[in-house]
């Protein structure tokens, strides 16, 4: 969610249409696109059955076992497409409050304040799936004073932050590059994982003004690299590892997963690089980019004079136009037996499938820094509009002068590890899919 947020309005387009083969072909099918089934199990709802079972941890908690510190816990949830809700980003479902309340929030690499809409609606409060959540029904809610250091770190993560006397104490406002905002009370609150993972005194944003492209989630879980983040919070309890898959279709369902340590089996890993400017910001070497096995002609000065970050809030990949030039010229002569159609929201090179039962779709490859070579899946290189129209899932702008992003369609089916502690980031391919 750094900075684009790209066609989450359409929900109603059936991304099943894709179903990407490893060779690149995508296959016409029809499917059921999927909502979440009534007799799906409540990780939240199960919890007071498995209380002695779960582990508690408060923030700043240090967890040791017999003197030597802990191995991280691990602690997998689903991850779906928010295609069912009306947008473009991918959700999982957490527990807040005591008794806890089940949310469907997006998980966002590109931001670290972690929050969710809250009664009273002091603004606008748009319209969200969930029942909003209401503090004063919550027994461990408690607001932040403004004498807090939690207060103060606000501004160490771009939030604005303002102060009252009153019993709201530290209030944020927050505004993203898309235009969406939230503003509301800096507080206190249990934050349920799973049914064994409960996180006491979890610092969040309860959001009573919140506006913008939402779309039907409670809010966002903050996987950033600052101090307030999820991550980063929960250090002791997950050691700041974390990895995801996401599916590539809206039926399928991925997954979230906290702590730890994914077999080695397939990940090939690069070293995470800065953007001085934006610290939070989970940054990597590009260095270049293949199409059918050809290494573009992009000038290494490109890449090397823009910040790259990986995102899973944002739903395309943007380039510079000195990347996205030849990759779209590439890409338009290797699909010139297709017919072109026309252009759709920020995507140039669209092509009209009428009649074609199966497409072919060139292999893209993006290499970063230690010779790590990533291969994309099909359903990461193309984006489905219809039934009949696809574009090249790639887009420029000529802003984008001193940043590039990966975004969330690039990333489909392949397991991506955050080793925050360890400096890198992995990649294992085929990683998840299918109907779960």
């Amino acid at each position: 969610m750094a900075i684009h947020n790209f066609l989450r309005r359409n929900s109603e387009t059936d991304r099943d249409f894709i179903e990407a083969q490893s060779e690149g072909t995508i296959d016409e099918d029809n499917h059921d696109e999927a909502g979440q089934s009534e007799g799906e199990s409540n990780p939240v709802q199960a919890v007071g059955r498995a209380a002695s079972k779960r582990r508690r941890w408060e923030v700043g908690d240090v967890i040791k076992v017999s003197g030597e510190v802990a191995a991280p816990a691990e602690a997998p949830l689903p991850a779906r497409s928010g295609e069912i809700l009306g947008s473009g980003d991918y959700f999982v479902r957490v527990g807040l409050g005591t008794p806890a309340r089940e949310l469907s929030l997006i998980f966002d690499t590109g931001s670290d304040l972690t929050w969710t809409q809250c009664l009273p609606c002091d603004g606008s409060c748009y319209t969200q799936n969930d029942t909003i959540f209401d503090p004063s029904h919550s027994s461990s809610y408690s607001n932040i004073p403004c004498s807090s250091s939690q207060c103060s770190q606000l501004s160490s993560a771009g939030i604005e932050q303002k102060c009252s006397a009153s019993p709201d104490g530290c209030t944020y406002g927050i505004k993203y590059g898309d235009g969406s905002t939230s503003t509301g009370n800096l507080a206190n609150e249990t934050l349920t994982i799973t049914q064994t993972d409960v996180v006491d005194n979890f610092l969040f944003g309860c959001g009573h003004d919140n506006e913008g492209l939402f779309n039907g989630t409670a809010g966002l879980l903050g996987l950033g690299r600052n101090a307030i983040s999820f991550v980063q919070q929960t250090s002791d309890m997950f050691h700041r590892i974390f990895s995801y898959c996401i599916p590539s279709t809206a039926s399928e369902v991925g997954y979230l997963t906290f702590g730890g340590v994914p077999a080695s089996d397939n990940i090939i890993y690069t070293p995470f690089s800065s953007i001085p400017q934006s610290p939070s910001f989970y940054a990597l070497d590009l260095t270049g980019i293949s199409l059918a096995g050809s290494s573009l002609s992009i000038p290494s000065s490109v890449f090397s004079s823009v910040g790259v970050i990986i995102d899973s809030g944002t739903v395309l990949t943007w380039l510079p136009p000195a990347a996205y030039g030849p990759l779209r010229d590439a890409f338009r002569n290797a699909m010139s037996k297709y017919p072109m159609a026309g252009s759709f929201d920020e995507l140039d090179t669209c092509y009209d499938l009428s009649g074609y039962g199966s497409v072919v779709v060139p292999k893209v490859t993006l290499s970063f820094g230690g010779g790590v070579n990533v291969d994309l899946d099909a359903s990461g290189v193309v984006y489905v509009v219809s039934e009949t129209q696809v574009c090249l899932a790639f887009a420029t702008d000529e802003d984008l002068v001193d940043i590039a992003i990966l975004g969330n369609v690039q990333q489909k089916t392949i397991e991506v590890v955050y080793d925050v502690g360890g400096g890198r980031i992995g990649f294992r391919p085929a990683s998840c899919g299918g109907n779960k």
